[in-house]
């Protein structure tokens, strides 16, 4: 850790991340319902490139080296896919509950690395994901009970489908973390995005109305806010000692989704949860596991 920064400021900075990543979430589902996911995603990407373009083109970068470029090029294809099932699962099913599905991409992550990087998985890490597994059979058993529909339970297939996503969206992590700085991330991340969605715009796009612009701009920015927030804390302190804090954005997905659409979080999608985040965290005894809210790679 930092040794002019205490633990618990860069803990405090990263629960702030994480609320304000909320606070994007709940903007980004009600623009969802409204103009769609694809439109959202689309103009919420590039308001994103020319916040992020103002600190990044600040101190004058020269164009990234080709092999830096061809990473910031994948990650932002991967965040495309990433966006949309998450996006879209979110706008059909509870914000909590989808939050709480998002939670099992660590433990994904694991076997990804040891697929992709040759990294070792050990007993606690199998252990962990069987119990990850059955909290996500818990909330999925309690979206039955409650009668959702067929709509939330294509929703919560999206955001698991995304959760593998943002799996291997951690390994890419690891690696641009160590070529590209926050604000260069940021700046291409959103690019990146909007660029792959512009692909589509010939028979998707639809330029939003007025009255839905402050939304766009506003959940861009947050998410901006948000990434250098918990870009700033994991710099000043150890992945390991901040990752319980990913597992607050239940409580501000909880809150925000009773506030703003009126959702109810129930028992079985708590207990599922708790599951989750349990397997979560007693994968990251072993070994010390990037966490993050799926928004936090966008």
């Amino acid at each position: 850790m930092s040794r002019h920064t205490p633990p618990a400021i860069a803990f405090a900075v990263a629960m702030a991340g994480i609320a304000v990543f909320s606070c994007m979430d709940a903007l980004m589902k009600g623009l969802t319902l409204e103009i769609g996911t694809y439109n959202t995603l689309l103009w919420r990407s590039f308001a994103g490139a020319a916040i992020a373009a103002i600190p990044h083109f600040r101190r004058r970068p020269g164009w990234p080296a080709a092999p830096v470029l061809a990473i910031h090029v994948r990650r932002g294809a991967v965040a495309t896919v990433m966006a949309v099932t998450f996006f879209w699962g979110l706008a059909r099913v509870p914000m909590a509950q989808a939050v709480a599905l998002t939670f099992i991409a660590p433990l994904i992550a694991l076997f990804l690395a040891a697929w992709l990087l040759k990294e070792r998985i050990d007993r606690s890490a199998i252990l962990a994901s069987l119990i990850a597994l059955a909290g996500v059979a818990t909330i999925l058993a309690g979206q039955a009970r409650a009668e959702l529909g067929e709509e939330a339970l294509l929703g919560a297939i999206s955001i698991l489908f995304s959760a593998v996503c943002y799996a291997y969206n951690i390994i890419l992590m690891r690696r641009q973390a160590l070529v590209a700085d926050g604000r260069e991330v940021a700046f291409y991340q959103n690019i990146m995005v909007g660029l792959f969605l512009a692909l589509a715009a010939p028979w998707l796009a639809v330029v939003p109305d007025a009255v839905h612009l402050p939304a766009l701009a506003g959940a861009a920015l947050l998410a901006t806010i948000s990434l250098f927030l918990l870009t700033w804390a994991y710099r000043r302190a150890e992945a390991s000692y901040l990752a319980p804090v990913e597992y607050t954005a239940f409580i501000w997905a909880s809150i925000l989704g009773y506030l703003v659409f009126g959702e109810h979080v129930g028992a079985f999608t708590v207990a599922g949860a708790m599951l989750i985040a349990g397997g979560c965290l007693l994968a990251a005894r072993r070994k010390p596991v990037p966490m993050g809210n799926l928004e936090g790679a966008q």
